[in-house]
């Protein structure tokens, strides 16, 4: 049951287990019955979760995937640390105290549909979430997603059978979800994983927009979520072809809500360097005013 407790798109819910599957190298999907938040997530926001009874702390997780209908939200994450490892022992049926969905989402531009979505391990479940939301907005937008991993996908890779040009014969690796919906994608890996790209998702990034015409390119807007050296690298991608570029940051967080400051980075803005607080003043941020073009050459 939701309490009635709000913060612009903020509830608590009781969230239902629905279901836990576990994959290679210690990820885990989690579905949770939590109408309210369903109702309310927009890719790039995220929500914060008890692990277990006897953890006051809770845990961030970015939102992959919702079901409006059934009232469904599902997140992928990584047992690492005391808190997940724990989440990662619940069961269905257990019920899970979820503050959320928290935090500004990724915005789609309109004059720019061609979206390039760039994932990295657990930076993964915004662009699959974004991809969806996409994919069911009005209009022509045309969204192609690289993920990339150093372990195991969580899922099954399949060879894919929509053709995206100019790329690799190796890169041939997609993630079945998005490839059922029609979305161009492909996966990439440093371990020589079967049918990725051997290397870093910025590099088959830029493989793909150096085959695109200048007018392709001039519809072209960026989106990513990863490790902070691939969003780095991303921002630099953009600076480079001169396109938009909105990434999700990931930081340690107490409170998720604001109160505490301690997810604070520092964003460049027109009158100076400011501190701003990841859970609600972002997590999407504009690259550029993270990394901004004078400091990434």
């Amino acid at each position: 049951m939701s309490s009635p407790v709000q913060r612009n798109t903020l509830v608590v819910e009781e969230a239902e287990i629905i279901a836990q599957r576990a994959f290679a190298a210690d990820q885990y999907t989690l579905t949770l019955k939590a109408p309210q938040c369903a109702l309310r997530a927009q890719p790039g926001m995220f929500a914060h979760l008890t692990c277990a009874p006897h953890l006051s702390m809770r845990r961030p997780l970015s939102i992959m995937r919702v079901s409006r209908d059934q009232g469904h939200v599902e997140f992928l994450y990584k047992a690492v640390g005391l808190g997940t490892t724990e989440l990662s022992k619940r069961r269905p049926g257990e019920k899970i105290s979820l503050l959320g969905p928290i935090g500004k989402p990724f915005n789609p531009i309109p004059d720019k549909p061609r979206c390039l979505l760039l994932g990295g391990g657990v930076g993964i479940p915004p662009m699959v979430f974004l991809a969806d939301h996409l994919r069911k907005l009005p209009g022509d937008w045309q969204p192609v997603a690289f993920l990339g991993s150093e372990v195991p996908f969580p899922f099954s890779p399949r060879p894919s059978r929509l053709l995206l040009p100019g790329l690799p014969a190796q890169a041939i690796a997609t993630l079945p979800l998005l490839e059922d919906w029609g979305i161009l994608c492909r996966l990439a890996s440093g371990q020589s994983l079967p049918g990725c790209y051997e290397g870093y998702v910025t590099d088959l990034a830029r493989t793909y927009l150096d085959q695109l015409s200048s007018e392709e390119q001039g519809k072209t807007a960026i989106f990513a979520c990863g490790p902070e050296p691939m969003l780095a690298a991303t921002a630099r991608l953009a600076q480079e072809y001169n396109l938009p570029c909105q990434i999700a940051l990931e930081e340690f967080m107490a409170c998720g809500v604001g109160g505490c400051a301690g997810c604070t980075v520092a964003v460049h803005t027109p009158t100076g360097l400011a501190m701003k607080r990841v859970c609600v003043d972002g997590p999407v941020f504009d690259a550029n005013t993270i990394y901004p073009a004078a400091a990434a050459n």
